[in-house]
């Protein structure tokens, strides 16, 4: 990766959206070289996809959005608990973090009964010790 490919990465952070054409006059290049540029990086595991962030406000078929920062049990390894986690519903987001925790995760839960069996199932299903959660009430956009 040199430091176009760096430039375009910032770009494509900010509008995912951008034409090929519009990406290649921003850092000085073609369409198509830009274009070859974003499929090599996306080849290579660089950009690993595209997404769509939906204010939690604005969405109301997914009730809460929550995040868990979690503990796991010692004998779980990360791999047990990430392949765990991952099969349980709602759960949109995993992330192995440095302090006081092994990972956060975000999830969305329709009411707090359904949050209540979600955080019973981390425990008993993926090897949480213990978990610390917190409900989005709103988020700023990012720009």
């Amino acid at each position: 990766m040199d430091r176009l490919d760096r430039e375009i990465l910032g770009i494509l952070q900010e509008d995912a959206r951008i034409s090929y054409r519009d990406l290649g006059a921003r850092v000085g290049l073609s369409a198509n070289a830009a274009g070859d540029r974003v499929r090599r990086m996306r080849r290579d595991g660089v950009i690993r996809g595209f997404t769509v962030i939906i204010d939690p406000a604005a969405d109301t078929r997914t009730g809460l959005v929550v995040f868990i920062e979690v503990s796991l049990r010692l004998d779980t390894t990360n791999e047990e608990f990430e392949r765990a986690v991952l099969a349980l519903p709602g759960i949109t987001e995993v992330v192995h973090v440095t302090g006081g925790h092994d990972y956060l995760v975000r999830a969305t839960a329709a009411d707090s009964g359904s949050l209540g069996a979600l955080l019973s199932r981390l425990k008993r299903d993926a090897g949480v010790a213990h978990s610390n959660t917190r409900i989005a009430l709103r988020a700023a956009p990012a720009r």
